[in-house]
C-alpha cells in the first residue's frame, strides 16, 4: 500500500513539474507588461530621440502649433531636429521655418516653452490625425500620426497662429441628446 501511495505521489510531482512550464508562461507579453502613458498626445519611442506627447493645438480651422517634447536617449552625444514635414494623406501640411532645435545629451526639450513655436497650416480641423515626419541630425526619422487639439483646458494659449484663443464657453462639451 505505501509503495502504491508514493507512486501516485511521484506521478502528481512529475505531472506537475512537466507542466509548471507551460503554466507560467501563459502571462507572457501581455500588454499590461508594455509601456503605458495615458494623455492626448502620441508617443514615438523607436530611436535615439522621443517624441513624447505630440499634439497640433489649434485655435482656428487650418493652421495651429506643434507642441510636443524631444527627448534625447544618447548619454554621450548631442542630437538635434532638422526638419518636420508632413507626411501620408497630410504631406500637404505647410510647416512654418525654424532653427534647428538642439537636445543636449540626455536631455529634453519642450516645445511648448520655445520662445520660436513650430506652426502648422494646411486642411484639417479640430480632431484630426496629422501625420508628420520628423528628421533628426544623424539622418533618421521618425513618423508620427498625432492629434489635432483645440487650445483649451491644459492647451488653452499655446497656438501662436491664433489671434485670440478659443472662447471658454465652446471648450464646453456639448450635451448630449437622447434619440427616440
Amino acid at each position: 500500500m505505501q509503495l502504491r501511495r508514493s507512486a501516485r505521489l511521484l506521478t502528481a510531482a512529475g505531472a506537475l513539474l512537466l507542466a509548471a512550464p507551460v503554466l507560467t508562461s501563459c502571462g507572457f507579453d501581455y500588454a499590461t507588461d508594455k509601456p503605458y502613458t495615458p494623455g492626448a498626445g502620441t508617443n514615438h519611442q523607436d530611436s535615439d530621440i522621443d517624441v513624447l506627447g505630440a499634439v497640433v493645438v489649434s485655435a482656428e480651422n487650418g493652421s495651429g502649433t506643434l507642441i510636443t517634447s524631444f527627448s534625447n536617449n544618447n548619454q554621450d552625444d548631442d542630437a538635434s531636429v532638422t526638419g518636420i514635414a508632413g507626411a501620408g494623406d497630410t504631406a500637404d501640411l505647410t510647416v512654418g521655418d525654424f532653427d534647428p532645435i538642439d537636445i543636449p545629451a540626455g536631455g529634453l526639450v519642450n516645445l511648448a516653452d520655445s520662445d520660436t513655436p513650430v506652426t502648422i497650416e494646411g486642411d484639417f480641423e479640430t480632431g484630426d490625425f496629422l501625420t508628420l515626419e520628423f528628421t533628426f541630425g544623424d539622418g533618421s526619422t521618425a513618423t508620427v500620426d498625432l492629434p489635432s487639439v483645440p487650445d483649451c483646458y491644459e492647451y488653452a494659449g499655446l497656438d501662436s497662429t491664433a489671434e485670440t484663443g478659443t472662447p471658454p464657453a465652446d471648450c464646453e462639451p456639448e450635451p448630449a441628446t437622447a434619440e427616440h
